[in-house]
């Protein structure tokens, strides 16, 4: 069967799973379903068909062993249920959960458990959303939830963290982080490690001074906090000469990923505040656009990396820091890897932070012709924005940017958006304030180029070169990307949700939905039969073979 026919059957199904959609979102509650409490060794070892963490599992590698979906069956591939979660702000970003036959889905301040062989509701969790929120909270993000013991975990838009009972969404415990007042917000999935609840904040633009939490699964109790800006005085302070240091962000808002045999845990950092202007803040502004790798137990500092010292065009680190066992350059490997906002893809040892390969992944890299040996970028020069205005690429949204990347053990690829950008980056004078946004200057896309245009690209991890790469519809602010060992790739993009050949990129199935993408793709079993789910505009959208 060909892709235009599979077009119109997938068109004209989907007409009718929006009629079914209604009557399921309207549906009264079902009798709540007795789960087997999730023990944390079936988080890090998922059981078969399971989902049990934003990534998928601990390693943040997007990868499943299912296979019952291959391009040999893919053709038969067509929607099973869809749910709609009515008065969603925007466009999700959630990527569901699936535990015990049960999908756990978010949009802000609510949470959603469905049969995730039906789509039927089984309960219903929400809470009002906070008035005067500033950045990323107060647009209505929340990208889902995190599973243990006999409770999900999830973050409010005015920084607190949840614990729901999975089997009736009763409210456990509410904590909160940090004061929305001070421009703090939460947007991100938390993790679960061991016992602990690990959450971190947003208002990486709005001069936060960011952390991380770690939280009693049980209780709610706070175990440990690492500040990701230091405070005067303290280690690490010295690389913030100026006043900047009081509102310095590097902001802790997407999930992170943990390695249970180092029992280390791996988790990005935002850009410094504010963005634009480094004035009052010379130095590398530690531990910004950095990766940090944290005792689990106790938060405390083992080494970190900074992608980009003093980073002045806000290419946070806030993309996922993969974690691959695989022999590198023919040596045992327990790696971490990372295609950045900056441009560079990189490989560290992730038990010492050592880099073992940086290579850019796009032609428009104009701030550092390349990586020392000692880690450090070599910097170009006329890249600092100006009063006036100075080009440098990528652009302000990054070479990549946070949608989920993913990985697969079969190919040995490497799966990321990437896009050729470039802007002028200006500087301005702009002081801290409450309920605003702390930018420090403002940032446009160089005249006659496009903010729409990205490629899906497989990089060799050995190399960091780019094995094969295919245009697609949409921005690199779009959906994520998952790999199967059905030898797929899944992602959304203008032209509908797709499914990709992982060895060479070819496009061998889609679903036009004529949605906005924001969410990662992920697929779970039930009853012996494969599934893919993702999040497109207000909708949960669920596949399996006909």
């Amino acid at each position: 069967m060909g892709a235009d026919s599979i077009n119109f059957d997938a068109m004209r199904l989907s007409t009718l799973i929006v009629i079914m959609a209604f009557a399921v979102a309207d549906a009264p509650a079902q009798e709540a379903k007795a789960n087997h409490p999730l023990r944390f060794t079936d988080v890090a070892r998922p059981r078969p068909g399971e989902w049990p963490t934003y990534h998928g599992n601990l390693s943040g590698n997007r990868f499943s062993p299912l296979d019952q979906i291959n391009a040999k069956t893919i053709q038969s591939l067509a929607p099973k249920w869809m749910f709609t979660i009515q008065g969603a702000p925007r466009a999700l970003q959630t990527t569901p959960v699936v535990v015990d036959g049960v999908m756990y889905v978010t949009s802000v301040n609510e949470a959603f458990a469905l049969d995730a062989g039906s789509g039927r509701r089984i309960w219903h969790y929400s809470r009002p959303r906070t008035p005067g929120l500033a950045g990323d909270a107060a647009s209505g993000i929340n990208r889902g939830v995190a599973a243990l013991g006999d409770r999900v975990f999830m973050v409010t838009d005015n920084a607190h963290v949840i614990a729901l009972h999975r089997d009736t969404g009763e409210l456990l415990w509410d904590v909160e982080m940090a004061d929305s007042r001070q421009n703090y917000g939460a947007t991100g999935a938390p993790l679960v490690v061991n016992d602990l609840v690990i959450a971190g904040v947003s208002g990486g633009d709005e001069g936060v001074r960011g952390f991380l939490d770690a939280y009693r699964a049980s209780t709610g109790e706070r175990v440990w906090r690492f500040w990701t800006v230091p405070a005067p005085g303290e280690h690490g302070a010295e690389t913030w000469i100026g006043r900047a240091i009081e509102h310095g962000c590097a902001a802790t808002w997407l999930t992170g990923t943990y390695d249970p045999e180092s029992r280390l845990l791996y988790w990005p950092t935002g850009n410094p505040c504010p963005d634009y202007n480094g004035d009052e803040r010379k130095g590398d502004n530690l531990y910004s656009s950095s990766v940090l790798a944290l005792d689990a137990d106790t938060g405390r500092l083992q080494w970190h990396y900074q992608f980009t010292p003093h980073d002045l065009h806000d290419w946070d680190a806030n993309q996922t820091p993969m974690l691959v066992d695989r022999r590198f350059h023919g040596e045992p490997g327990r790696l971490l890897v990372q295609g950045n906002r900056n441009g560079f893809f990189y490989v560290l040892d992730r038990q010492t932070g050592k880099v073992l390969l940086a290579e850019p992944f796009v032609t428009n890299v104009t701030w550092a012709s390349r990586i020392g040996g000692d880690g450090r970028p070599v910097l170009m020069t006329d890249i600092e924005p100006t009063r006036e205005g100075q080009r440098a690429c990528p652009a302000v949204a990054g070479a990549t940017n946070w949608p989920s990347t993913a990985f697969s053990p079969v190919t040995g690829f490497f799966y990321l958006f990437a896009e050729e950008s470039c802007a002028i980056y200006t500087k301005n004078d702009q002081q801290w304030e409450a309920g605003k946004s702390f930018y420090g200057g403002v940032p446009r896309r160089v005249p006659g180029t496009s903010a729409s245009g990205r490629a899906l690209k497989a990089l060799d991890i050995q190399t960091g070169k780019t094995a094969w790469e295919i245009q697609v519809g949409g921005g690199i602010l779009g959906s994520g990307l998952m790999a199967t060992a059905g030898g797929l790739v899944f992602y959304g993009a203008d032209e509908g949700f797709v499914a990709a050949d992982a060895s060479n990129g070819k496009r061998l199935w889609q679903f036009n939905t004529n949605q906005s993408w924001r969410a990662g793709p992920m697929t779970y079993a039930v009853d012996g039969n494969q599934y893919v789910a993702v999040a497109g505009g207000s909708n949960i959208f669920a596949f399996s073979l006909r």
